[in-house]
C-alpha cells in the first residue's frame, strides 16, 4: 500500500505547522504522486529552494514510496494573504 493523502498531510502539519495546506493525490489513489500547496511561518526568510527542501525533509519517510511530488506553492502567511487578495474578483467590476 502506498502513502495516503492523510499521511502526507499529517507529516507536514506535525513538522511545518502550516496555516493552510492542500494535498492532492494525483496518482489515482495509489499514493505515488501528490501535489502540495502549503503556507507556513517557518518559510519566513527562506528562499524557494530552501522551502522545498523543508517540505521534502518533512516527508522523508513518505518520500521512500512517493514517486512524484509537485510543490505548487510553499509560501509565508503574508505571501499567501497577498496572493489571495490579488486573485479576488474586483467587486467594482461587477
Amino acid at each position: 500500500m502506498g502513502v495516503t493523502k492523510d499521511q502526507v498531510e499529517a507529516s507536514l502539519k506535525a513538522k511545518l505547522n502550516p496555516s493552510h495546506i492542500e494535498v492532492i493525490d494525483t496518482s489515482g489513489g495509489c499514493g505515488a504522486s501528490f501535489e502540495i500547496e502549503i503556507v507556513s511561518e517557518q518559510f519566513e526568510g527562506k528562499r524557494l529552494l530552501e522551502r522545498h527542501r523543508m517540505v521534502n525533509a518533512a516527508l522523508e519517510e513518505e518520500m521512500k514510496e512517493i514517486h512524484a511530488l509537485s510543490i505548487k506553492k510553499a509560501v509565508t502567511p503574508e505571501q499567501w494573504k497577498q496572493q489571495q487578495e490579488s486573485t479576488k474578483p474586483d467587486a467594482a467590476a461587477a
